[in-house]
């Protein structure tokens, strides 16, 4: 009677273990946008991504994971289809670890840009004078490439001459958001976010002091003006607009679908 007994048991680990197996590699290979309805979602704790990804795919389910990283790499151990974040940020992780792939099409789309005090528009437009002359000279496609490799990490922050002659430039940042602001191996903030804002610091002859903080603190420090600007993969928005003021657009993103190439 035992040995029946534990005959059984063996057989329905054995159909369980085959169960959770067949589970994963039955999941669908993605190829585009469109096949994602219905299907299961990595997304980060505490975000909006979950409520943006619905807002296109009502019939999305999510799974939910401390950082983006374990999202993604929920995908790329098949326990999700797709891992919904800011498209740069997904792109960065992408590009580290071959065999995943972020879709071109874009869940939502958004602009991104810097913000400053709402009164403070002469700083506004430094702002989107640097930025104009970085296009328009092809200098800013040379910054997306150090910071957005196709493959392998970002590239190294160049020299930037600052003089002071005019004082300080303070720049709020959120170090967290790879590749626009984080954290390098000398543990100095960098990213293509502190690249741009050291430029401004030149145009205006001032000195650039970078405070890192919580994404969620930014808003509240430019408002209380302890910094002068702020930056951090920052999406421009009609509500935070009513609080600060934006510069003009310098990327174009939005959440965007990582999946499993």
């Amino acid at each position: 009677m035992t040995d029946i007994l534990n005959k059984r048991i063996q057989l329905l680990l054995m159909i369980t273990l085959l169960l959770l197996i067949n589970g994963c590699s039955k999941r669908e290979k993605i190829t585009s946008l469109s096949q994602l309805d219905g299907k299961e979602f990595a997304v980060p704790t505490g975000t909006v991504a979950d409520k943006l990804v619905l807002s296109k795919f009502p019939n999305a389910k999510f799974k939910y994971f401390n950082s983006v990283l374990d999202a993604c790499m929920a995908v790329s151990s098949g326990k999700a289809d797709a891992a919904a974040y800011d498209e740069p940020i997904l792109k960065n992780i992408a590009a580290k670890n071959p065999g995943l792939l972020v879709l071109a099409e874009m869940i939502t789309v958004d602009n991104y840009g810097f913000a400053v005090n709402l009164e403070n528009v002469d700083l506004k437009n430094s702002i989107d004078n640097v930025v104009t002359e970085l296009k328009s000279s092809g200098k800013y496609s040379e910054i997306l490439e150090r910071w957005l490799p196709k493959t392998g990490s970002p590239g190294l922050m160049p020299v930037i001459q600052l003089n002071g002659k005019n004082g300080t430039l303070k720049f709020g940042t959120s170090a967290v958001t790879e590749p626009f602001a984080f954290i390098d191996g000398t543990q100095k903030v960098t990213g293509l976010d502190i690249e741009i804002a050291t430029l401004i610091a030149q145009k205006l002859d001032m000195q650039l002091e970078v405070i890192n903080m919580d994404f969620g603190a930014m808003i509240p420090a430019l408002i209380s003006k302890k910094v002068d600007m702020i930056g951090a993969c920052l999406t421009i928005t009609d509500e935070r607009a009513k609080s600060v003021l934006f510069s003009a657009p310098y990327y174009t993103g939005g959440i965007a679908a990582l999946i499993k190439e």
